[in-house]
């Protein structure tokens, strides 16, 4: 079936993870359906890391589901099946592209580059919440709560949070002190701390209200 390009669609999507229903949308689309997630829109610190997916339905790795309910094991384990059968994508938004554009901003951005960097081009994409992000390669629906109804969303979720854990993990020597290797970069007690001793490195957003306390922009 060919479809118009057009910046959104308006599909009748499962309400949940369902994978006959997946494979029989992901056939109108030649297969090149794509889900878009992101990781890290909260943390004081850190990128937002953002994958782009297309499954091979042939190959669905067992036990896709919304990163947030898998343990961290389980998560490396999905991770690695999903890199080994799908086609995926990850683009960043820095901190500095956060500050300079809000977070909801360069969050979308990144979202349009991950489906632009897919090596194989998607003709249409599904995105965890409510936005569309503009400048998509293909037409786009949003879906509330898509990490936990379709397993494009849910691999691109589970290769977002592992790609970010995994870069927190190794920033934590580059900036020690924080904890980042621990919390993520997230507004823990821990951190908090650590930013009201040592004060924001690099990696701090420093439009998020903790940090401009921390450097004197905003009142406590």
């Amino acid at each position: 079936m060919v479809f118009a390009l057009s910046s959104t669609l308006q599909l009748a999507l499962p309400a949940t993870l369902d994978p006959a229903a997946e494979r029989e949308l992901s056939r109108r689309f030649d297969g090149r359906l794509a889900g878009i997630d992101e990781a890290g829109r909260g943390p004081w610190a850190g990128p937002v890391a953002v994958a782009a997916v297309i499954l091979d339905h042939a190959a669905v790795p067992d036990g896709l589901a919304d990163s947030k309910t898998l343990s961290e094991a389980r998560r490396e384990q999905l991770y690695e099946e999903i890199l080994a059968t799908a086609v995926v994508a990850v683009a960043l938004a820095s901190p500095r592209e956060i500050d300079a554009r809000n977070i909801r901003a360069a969050t979308l951005q990144a979202m349009a580059r991950a489906a632009r960097a897919l090596p194989l081009a998607p003709l249409a994409c599904l995105i965890d919440g409510r936005d569309v992000p503009p400048d998509l390669p293909a037409p786009g629906q949003a879906a509330v709560k898509g990490d936990g109804r379709l397993l494009c969303v849910a691999a691109a979720s589970i290769v977002a949070k592992v790609t970010r854990d995994r870069l927190m993990t190794r920033v934590d020597s580059l900036f020690p002190g924080y904890g980042f290797a621990g919390h993520k970069g997230y507004g823990t007690a821990q951190h908090a701390a650590a930013l009201a001793r040592q004060g924001p490195c690099p990696l701090h957003r420093r439009s998020f209200r903790p940090v401009a306390v921390a450097l004197g922009l905003r009142e406590a």
